[in-house]
């Protein structure tokens, strides 16, 4: 399974314009094969900052997810929300049953 955060500090008078364009994002990455879950995260301590929590499959899912429309599209109008540079961290994980 991998995990991905990708940390978003935007600029204040680009949030509502973000989250306009982010909301089909997400619809469209959860209707994706190999996707797990796919949640924008507000953090409760800092304003203007949101995290994307992935969890897909694996590497090939990831790999298809970026490649696709609604990703590339939403990937080039990113930076013009931003107030610094996109944060993003993935994590290769193993499921333990207990």
């Amino acid at each position: 399974m991998i995990i991905i955060h990708a940390r978003f500090q935007l600029q204040p008078e680009q949030e509502q314009a973000f989250l306009e364009e982010i909301r089909p994002l997400v619809a469209a990455s959860r209707a994706e094969s190999g996707n797990i879950s796919y949640d924008l995260m507000k953090d409760t301590e800092k304003d203007n900052v949101y995290t994307m929590v992935e969890l897909w499959t694996d590497s090939s899912a990831v790999e298809d997810h970026n490649k696709s429309v609604h990703f590339t599209a939403f990937a080039n109008k990113a930076p013009e929300y931003l107030a610094a540079r996109l944060d993003v961290k993935l994590y290769k994980v193993e499921e333990i049953n207990r």
